[in-house]
């Protein structure tokens, strides 16, 4: 459809509630097609990506698009239905911080999820690890929460170009 405007770091939209999907529609199909389309030239452009949800393109939807290396798909009405009591440290960095920099944050290593996809059927996941963690950000951005929020150092903070020194 279009490739959108990822909000950036300190728009409060980023800070707001999404509501649920109720209606699976055309206009859901669109948003879904934009989220692809947006992630798919961010990645392009920026060489790093993996998701992207609704409220980064300024619409407070419920809707995530994954971009894996084998597979793509949207995630509507996401939820955390269980977690695993090991948390894993992770390096996060975000569209919304136009990846400049990461945050040492702390995920839990393993989750299950339940959503729905695009035609509204049901779906649960188990999610370990990068998998675990990617889902947790994306979720997050459902509730208005970001990466920055979870870190609980301010050492803990690094630019991409150090990052990729130190990481890659």
């Amino acid at each position: 459809m279009a490739v959108k405007g990822i909000l950036l770091l300190g728009n409060p939209i980023l800070r707001e509630k999404s509501e649920d999907i109720t209606v699976f529609n055309n206009e859901l199909i669109n948003l879904i097609n934009d989220l692809k389309d947006t992630i798919t030239d961010f990645q392009q452009r920026k060489k790093i990506g993996r998701g992207i949800a609704a409220p980064q393109i300024g619409i407070l939807k419920k809707v995530i698009f994954l971009s894996l290396p084998n597979r793509s798909f949207a995630l509507l009405n996401p939820e955390i239905i269980w977690q695993s009591e090991e948390k894993i440290d992770v390096w996060d960095s975000c569209f919304s911080f136009d990846v400049a920099f990461f945050v040492k944050t702390k995920r839990f290593k393993s989750i299950e999820i339940k959503y729905q996809n695009e035609i509204g059927e049901s779906k649960k996941e188990m999610l370990k690890d990068d998998l675990s963690e990617l889902l947790q950000h994306e979720i997050d951005h459902l509730y208005g929460v970001l990466a920055t929020d979870h870190l609980k150092n301010n050492k803990d903070i690094i630019l991409r170009e150090e990052f990729e020194k130190r990481y890659t």
